[in-house]
């Protein structure tokens, strides 16, 4: 039995269409790892450092889009109000130096559950995409903390940023 638990709350249709997109996201990355796999390739060797890659990209843009690179406004950037929606996501500290957020929901890990992946195979797959969220972080001048993980079976995933000195 799986210890990975991920049930939404918010029913709100519109949301929902929003977090099949994100399903829609995490089905080509476990498709890609799987494809990957099969030719003999770890997907830790080459889905981490691709994501990354989007990350920083992703970030880039959101630095210039917010005009800074404090974590304030990454928070007004990234974790908008329709974000917290999909994500059911608790902004606990926000400063111009540490952004924390716990999480109560993941569309990914949903994908990932829908497909009928293993709880091994979920959180490899978190920890490749949460490269992304890595690559955010680096361009904002910042590290990434994940104490907590849905898909490592804890009821939230907790998210630190905090700004590198």
């Amino acid at each position: 039995m799986s210890k990975v638990k991920n049930e939404a709350k918010i029913k709100n249709p519109l949301i929902v269409a929003v977090r099949e997109q994100l399903e829609h996201r995490a089905t080509w990355l476990y498709l890609l790892c799987d494809e990957g796999r099969k030719r003999g390739l770890d997907p830790k060797d080459f889905g981490s450092e691709a994501v990354k890659r989007c990350g920083l990209y992703q970030g880039e843009g959101l630095v210039k889009k917010g005009g800074t690179d404090s974590l304030k406004g990454l928070r007004k950037t990234l974790f908008t109000k329709p974000a917290q929606w999909v994500f059911e996501m608790d902004i606990v500290n926000s400063t111009d130096d540490e952004l924390e957020i716990k999480f109560h929901y993941c569309p990914l890990v949903k994908a990932w559950q829908k497909l009928g992946c293993s709880d091994e195979e979920i959180a490899m797959l978190c920890d490749i995409a949460m490269c992304g969220d890595r690559g955010i972080g680096e361009m904002y001048g910042s590290a990434l903390d994940l104490p907590k993980t849905i898909a490592n079976g804890d009821d939230i995933c907790h998210l630190r940023y905090h700004k590198v000195k």
